[in-house]
Order: C-alpha cells, then structure tokens, then sequence
C-alpha cells in the first residue's frame, strides 16, 4: 500500500447570484486557484462550467471533517494513554488478589485467542489480550480479561472482568449477560446473594441482572 498525505486549503461558499460569485473568481482568481472550492447548495451547470474553465478543483454539499489543534490532539492521545495504563494497573492489582489466593491455580495468558479456538481453563485466567469473534474461553474460576472480547465467555468463578463488543456472547453461571451492560467499557461481574451485579470500573453505578 502506497499513501500520501496533503494539507489542503479549502474555501467554503455558497451561490447566490451567479454573476456575483463568477465575478468575485475572476477578480481572487490568483488567491483561490490553489484551493478546495467547496459550494454548498444548487449547483448550476453555468458555475460547473466556469469552474471547469478555470481549471479550479471543487465539491459540492460535502461536509468535511474538521481539522483539530496540535494541542487537543495530544490530549486525546493523553487520555488514551491514562485510561491504558489504568486497566494496565487494574489488572495487576486483580492479579495480585488471585496469585495471592490461589497461588497455583491461575493461568496468565499473553496472546489472541482467535476464531475457532476454544480454551477451557480449570482455574482463574488472566488473559492479557483480545478474544476474537468464533472464539470460545470457559474457566471455572475468575476471569480477567483486558482487551476487548468479541467471542464466546463462560465463568462460573466469582467474578469477571472484561469489555465487549457487540458480537460477543457471554455467560456467567449458565447466564447471558446483555452487552449492554459491557459494551466499550471495563466492567466487573460477580455474584452477590444469588445475583448476578455489574459495576463499571471507572464509573461508580451498578447494575443488577438477575
């Protein structure tokens, strides 16, 4: 793959008056010949056809995407960052409770379980990848997961922590749990008095499934 990338000036217009808008062109024509004429609203073929004559690049009634400062552009990365050293301690810190209760019962994993596989854990899984769609995992034990799963979940452990998307399909006690409930977010799910509750990470409400 071959790619370029342009930065483009663009000049966003809209036609009122054909002999107004043919005029102001000729008269900035050495000003906008090197632009991106962007006409919203009717386009006659009169203004395609002097456009064309004047050799000018143009498009019509396309909303562009807005360019972002260098600054909010760091912030987001910033953020992106945070929130992935975040679930980087989150789960070690879940790591830690599991080694420290169950020493040599814990499986840590670091890689894609892909489609068509199907890993059946006696134990806890710590599992420090993603889960594609057509993979199966089912543990026993507690179940961490820290990139996104979009495959098959099965937990019978006292809790899970994961993200979904929306292909993914998971049960926790032989109980579908709704991706709503875990969709773009990293979130526990555990067994509290026979009820299965959902309590996003980095937001503090709770959600009773059954």
């Amino acid at each position: 793959m071959q790619s370029k990338q342009y930065s483009v000036k663009v000049y966003e217009c809209s036609i009122d008056d054909e002999d107004e808008f043919i005029s102001f062109f000729n008269t900035n024509y050495t000003l906008f010949k090197d632009h991106l004429i962007l006409i919203n609203g009717e386009l006659s073929d009169t203004i395609k056809d002097y456009l064309n004559s004047k050799s000018l690049t143009f498009l019509n009634n396309i909303t562009l995407p807005k360019g972002r400062t260098r600054k909010a552009l760091e912030e987001e990365l910033n953020i992106e960052k945070r929130e992935c050293d975040i679930d980087k301690i989150i789960a070690k810190a879940e790591l830690e409770k599991l080694s420290n209760r169950l020493q040599n019962n814990l499986t840590v994993l670091d890689e894609m379980v892909r489609s068509g596989r199907e890993l059946k854990i006696d134990g806890d899984l710590l599992l420090l990848n993603r889960v594609n769609s057509g993979a199966v995992i089912h543990t026993t034990g507690n179940l961490i997961i820290t990139d996104v799963v979009e495959g098959a979940i099965r937990c019978d452990g006292n809790f899970m922590i994961l993200t979904t998307s929306s292909k993914a399909n998971v049960l926790f006690h032989d109980v579908e749990v709704d991706n709503d409930f875990l969709a773009d977010r990293l979130s526990r799910v555990e067994l509290k008095n026979r009820e299965i509750v959902i309590t996003p990470v980095f937001k503090k409400e709770t959600n009773w499934v059954s």
